[in-house]
């Protein structure tokens, strides 16, 4: 293939977009999108959280296999905390492992620019995109801004355009977790985020490689509705002297004090709404739990129960079992590569990005747990 006449693929991930906000709310947009193109249910990986799902999508991994096993973990061997708020942690390539697309492409002679999907702008295995920005809280650009910004990417000379351009929203994830998934609040911002991907789709279209371009359109994580009255204090059932450190995310994951794993697993195995296993021991189906960084006890509560003393979270959350419905994500795409007219009848793991970008690009992929045959159906 002469390289004027290369193919091109975009993804876009709107952070905490769950599949079904396209039925509860007007997206006339996603809509049409999956009339013409590929409509499917995808799943996220557990835990249903921001940034290691995110990561899972770049690198085909699970986040027990990638490292990035939370948010904000303890990491045994370092005896530091990673978090997304510690930037000198977060741009410390060596929490990061696995190897994503961008450092796949860069390896194999392609080109990437990457407006803001996590972990793109920090350097792992000695490699950034080669257009990339930093996601510091306060200094990233406005959407409309990212809109141009890819419009940009895709408008530069050949010899500099990106093959692969990642673009993400941190929306409709706050809505949703300060709004709760049912609001007028999430509803502005859903209707919002369809007419962004609209107002993005039209300028592409006047682009010349616009017939040789693949979109994709996704996100990470659903949301479910929390409340007070859904609260589990475990620390009721917890001796202090059991417990060496612990942390109310979902999951929550506790370290023990020497020999006192299994009194903590036993105390807390009968509590309603909630789910507990020793590190190694969880659900094979979860892929999770045999991480290093992973606590020695490992609790999971019911869809929209929360743990903690008090209740301190947001009403929206998000973390639970990826099985369940409102953790789920939608998913469009539509191009050169992929069916018309497609809805896909099976749900499908978010492991399958990666194979599914590497096959578009034509390049061959790292070691991962994704299996593009998961959604070859949805290829030409």
């Amino acid at each position: 293939m002469q390289a004027q006449e290369k193919n091109y693929t975009l993804i876009v991930s709107m952070d905490g977009f769950r599949w079904d906000y396209s039925e509860m709310y007007r997206t006339p947009f996603l809509d049409s999108l999956g009339r013409v193109g590929v409509y499917a249910q995808m799943m996220p990986s557990f835990p249903s959280n921001t940034f290691p799902n995110h990561y899972t999508s770049a690198t085909g991994l699970v986040p027990d296999h990638h490292g990035i096993i939370a948010n904000k973990f303890y990491h045994r061997e370092r005896q530091e905390w990673f978090s997304l708020s510690d930037l000198e942690k977060k741009f410390d390539g060596t929490f990061y492992g696995g190897e994503p697309i961008w450092v796949t492409a860069h390896n194999q002679g392609l080109r990437t620019g990457v407006v803001y999907w996590p972990g793109s702008d920090t350097e792992i295995k000695g490699v950034r995109p080669d257009t990339y920005h930093q996601f510091i809280k306060g200094q990233t650009l406005t959407f409309e801004e990212r809109l141009c910004e890819v419009e940009r990417l895709f408008t530069l000379p050949l010899s500099e355009r990106p093959d692969l351009v990642m673009l993400y929203f941190d929306e409709p994830d706050y809505s949703g977790h300060w709004h709760l998934p049912y609001s007028a609040h999430t509803r502005a911002t859903i209707e919002h985020m369809d007419s962004l991907m609209c107002t993005l789709y039209q300028t592409l279209q006047r682009l010349p490689i616009f017939d040789r371009l693949n979109i994709i359109i996704t996100s990470d994580h659903g949301m479910t509705p929390t409340s007070a009255r859904r609260l589990v204090r475990i620390s009721e059932y917890l001796k202090p002297e059991w417990v060496e450190r612990y942390d109310y995310s979902l999951p929550t994951h506790i370290e023990a004090r020497p020999g006192c794993a299994d009194s903590i697993v036993m105390a807390l195995k009968d509590v309603p709404h909630i789910r507990t296993w020793k590190r190694g021991e969880l659900p094979a189906y979860l892929q999770f739990g045999n991480n290093p960084n992973c606590g020695d006890v490992i609790v999971n509560p019911d869809l929209g129960w929360v743990i903690g003393d008090v209740y301190a979270l947001a009403p929206g959350q998000h973390g639970y079992d990826p099985t369940e419905n409102d953790m789920q994500v939608l998913f469009r795409a539509i191009g050169p590569a992929f069916k018309t007219e497609y809805q896909k009848p099976d749900l499908f793991q978010n492991t399958a990005i990666y194979p599914l970008l590497c096959h578009l690009l034509g390049i061959q992929p790292a070691p991962m747990d994704g299996h593009l045959e998961d959604i070859q159906d949805i290829l030409k």
